[in-house]
């Protein structure tokens, strides 16, 4: 038998397995060189993640807290997706990229300092035990070395101990724990009347971004603009392609993985009339010259901050008059949404600026009947047929975050100094819409950026990718 029939035939968990013999079992005992790791230093986010849990400590004063990192997702039987821990758990662990191990459990417990932080890992498995090659899960020899304990608790900075010693730790005591991402946990930690509030409190808690995590930010949105760049440099191969959108897709999925951890969520490339579906993510169409390919994607770092930017390029360079006008209407719509952007003023005047200029640009083309103040009143608010969606979201480690925040913490709430937003006017003619000329049909225009809030405007991370008609004309022929 070679050594990879062996690797195949001695993990007794799957099906078509094979159990070792007991003569193969002590065999794999022996000859094995100690590999400790040396050097460990810990990532700048570590002094960061200190003062994340002491805020979260004092909000939560003599309450055990649980926050899991999640199980590894199924994607068909034995197979699961690229593993990816849960946002508040890296938020307060500073575990990142490749070290992300499913099942790893932060625990809060209560002492007299507030809490004493306790991270539970399934750690590196000794060669004396049989677990190092059987364990599809979580052996050394199918998913590769993890950390030791005291080697984690070097890369942290917290106390780390085994996921088997969890249960003796939480076992009928009450804690407030983020439910429904771990068996063992929801098994073991019994309810707490503060587990809704510390739901809300870890995702509220990023609404704020601190140094690190703009900068972070800033670095997934210039591995973006890298990803749209090897975009373009394709857009001819795909041209006349069978599923020439997968072309578009996996160009940017290949810089996503050179440069991070993983793409921020599914990517969008709808050419033609695909554009006027907002969340169009099969990419299972062509790429036909003269139509426009409208690209909403992201690159996560291994950080897990995530950009989101749209573009919507003519896919043979140039625009059309048509495509012109309907891009110039969006570009400005966009120019208010972004110049409404400051500390102090609400949330939702973002979307109310840009709105007013797509809403007016309609009434201008003869579209719609009514005054802006009648288009704008939300009893009539005719313009949504052509742009169904909010105009911004927060955005950080998940593309849209801070999704449990309550609405006078977010939707209804006044913008602060930290904040990173995304503003995203667009534009959608259904190819069946007889209210426009037929020029118009099929095409669908967004323009997305992500900003951070600042005391007087913002700062556009992604101001350097170009945005006006004529400028995007200039970075294609550049990239051709």
């Amino acid at each position: 038998m070679n050594e990879s029939e062996i690797t195949q035939n001695i993990n007794p968990q799957r099906a078509h397995d094979v159990a070792p013999s007991e003569i193969f079992a002590e065999f794999m005992k022996s000859g094995w060189i100690p590999t400790p790791l040396t050097g460990i230093i810990q990532d700048e986010v570590v002094e960061y993640c200190r003062m994340r849990r002491a805020e979260l400590s004092a909000a939560f004063t003599r309450t055990r807290l649980v926050i899991p990192s999640g199980s590894a997702k199924q994607r068909s039987n034995d197979t699961d997706y690229l593993y990816r821990p849960h946002s508040a758990f890296a938020y307060y662990t500073g575990v990142q990229g490749a070290e992300a191990q499913p099942d790893s459990v932060l625990v809060m417990e209560p002492d007299e300092n507030g809490h004493k932080p306790i991270l539970f890992i399934n750690p590196l498995s000794t060669r004396e035990s049989e677990a190092f090659y059987q364990d599809a899960k979580n052996g050394e020899l199918w998913v590769g070395r993890r950390f030791t304990t005291d080697e984690a608790s070097e890369r942290y900075g917290i106390e780390v101990r085994e996921v088997k010693d969890l249960p003796k730790l939480l076992k009928g005591k009450p804690a407030a724990a983020l439910h429904g991402y771990d068996a063992l946990v929801d098994s073991v930690v019994r309810e707490h009347a503060r587990s809704e509030e510390l739901i809300n409190f870890v995702s509220a808690a990023r609404l704020i971004k601190d140094e690190y995590e703009i900068a972070q930010m800033q670095m997934a949105v210039d591995a973006t603009y890298r990803g749209f760049n090897d975009v373009i440099r394709v857009l001819p191969a795909a041209i006349n392609t069978l599923r020439g959108e997968r072309v578009i897709e996996s160009a940017f999925h290949g810089r996503a993985r050179i440069e991070g951890n993983d793409c921020g969520y599914n990517t969008i490339a709808a050419s033609g009339s695909h554009a006027c579906i907002l969340h169009w993510n099969r990419n299972d169409g062509e790429i036909n010259p003269g139509e426009l390919l409208l690209l909403d994607a992201g690159i996560e770092l291994d950080s897990y901050y995530t950009a989101d930017i749209t573009r919507t390029l003519p896919i043979t360079g140039k625009f059309t008059p048509a495509q012109r006008s309907l891009y110039m209407l969006v570009y400005e719509a966009q120019k208010a949404g972004i110049a409404a952007v400051k500390a102090g003023v609400p949330f939702l005047a973002i979307n109310q600026a840009s709105h007013a200029v797509l809403a007016q640009g309609l009434i201008d083309l003869g579209i719609i009947k009514l005054s802006l103040e009648e288009v704008m009143d939300s009893k009539f608010g005719l313009h949504k047929r052509w742009t169904l969606h909010g105009v911004s979201h927060m955005l950080g480690m998940d593309v849209h975050d801070c999704a449990q925040a309550r609405d006078d913490q977010y939707k209804d709430t006044l913008l602060q100094v930290g904040m990173c937003l995304t503003v995203e006017p667009g534009l959608y003619i259904q190819p069946d819409d007889e209210l426009f000329p037929p020029e118009y049909r099929g095409i669908g225009i967004r323009i997305e950026d992500d900003v951070v809030v600042t005391e007087d405007g913002c700062i556009n991370l992604s101001q350097d990718i170009p945005h006006h008609p004529d400028e995007i004309e200039a970075w294609m022929a550049s990239l051709r």
